[in-house]
């Protein structure tokens, strides 16, 4: 139940970005065709040449892995229940991804962009906007998330963009969406797969993420697992080093009417050592309100989905998975 085929680049690409930034429209058309491609197929795919400092990258990782390694009283100074904004740390099997199945063998925590509380959002009572709870014990712990947080949020205005130019909609479309956005760094702790275990039990269920984009940087441990549409099984999304694993999520499928496609995907983690992710969820404006692309609703027929917010939209999808 929980294996999964290894397959060839063209189910899941590697896709060299480096032309978004080009001066020229024309080499970020041509980046965009390839866009284009991946999602109609699967809607996931790896980006290189993205700009984002390795160094950086590293140094998230070797907080993330110091901050899981501490004790759970120190780690419970932070939980995510001391918090109106969703952020801090979510303790082992704190989410069920996948209806019907166990709890997530996962542990995690929760940063966004810091809102003070004289906000007017936060005042509002507008969800997950607030403030991040950091823990003490690790004092070099927010200056890097809150630097991977910046070159992320540009990251994904790019790849907006570049989202924008492969549905042949002008380059700025997306830019309401992308002003003031939301976005939430979530590091990942995964635990070696119990000898014993429930058969039904993985790292993270089958689920699609509730967004726009998620930006996923793995460790050198694989598990993520893609639903592939052509073969109609599970195939592995193994760690590329220098890379993002790139997948659309239910907001833009939303968006284009289900043109592109916001795809299963699970964790499993049977490597027998400790798994390390660190996905970043980019979910926009929490104001901008999402209607069908009217070029992606075929000429005579209804939009599958009717206008909401991002708001609405995220209330309903943390009401799923969260009790």
């Amino acid at each position: 139940m929980l294996e999964a085929a290894r397959v060839s680049e063209a189910s899941l690409p590697v896709i060299d970005i480096g032309g978004l930034s080009s001066p020229m429209l024309s080499d970020r058309k041509q980046v965009a065709n390839e866009l284009r491609a991946a999602c109609l197929r699967n809607g996931f795919f790896y980006i290189s040449n993205h700009g984002i400092d390795e160094a950086l990258v590293a140094d998230v990782f070797a907080e993330a892995a110091a901050f899981f390694d501490l004790p759970p009283p120190q780690k419970a100074e932070v939980e995510k229940s001391r918090s109106k904004a969703n952020r801090g740390y979510e303790p082992l099997q704190g989410q069920t991804l996948e209806p019907g199945a166990p709890p997530d063998l996962k542990e995690g925590y929760y940063i966004g962009p810091e809102h003070t509380a004289d906000d007017p959002r936060v005042i509002a009572g507008m969800f997950n906007h607030g403030a991040n709870q950091w823990p003490s014990a690790r004092p070099n712990f927010k200056p890097v998330m809150q630097a991977y947080l910046e070159v992320m949020l540009d990251l994904s205005a790019r790849m907006m963009g570049g989202i924008a130019l492969s549905l042949d909609l002008p380059e700025n479309y997306f830019a309401g969406y992308c002003t003031d956005a939301m976005a939430t760094v979530r590091l990942l702790h995964y635990p070696p797969q119990p000898a014993g275990g429930h058969p039904d039990q993985k790292g993270a269920g089958a689920h699609t993420d509730f967004g726009g984009l998620t930006l996923l940087r793995q460790g050198d441990v694989g598990g993520l697992q893609v639903w592939d549409q052509g073969s109609g099984g599970w195939i592995h999304a193994d760690p590329v080093p220098g890379t993002f694993v790139v997948n659309l999520g239910d907001m833009i499928a939303r968006w284009t009417n289900d043109r592109y496609r916001s795809t299963l995907h699970r964790v499993v983690n049977t490597s027998g050592r400790e798994r390390y992710s660190v996905p970043f969820f980019y979910t926009g404006n929490y104001a901008h309100k999402v209607e069908c692309i009217p070029t992606c609703v075929a000429p005579g027929e209804p939009a599958k989905y009717p206008p909401i917010t991002v708001e609405e939209h995220m209330r309903a999808m943390y009401k799923r998975t969260y009790k």
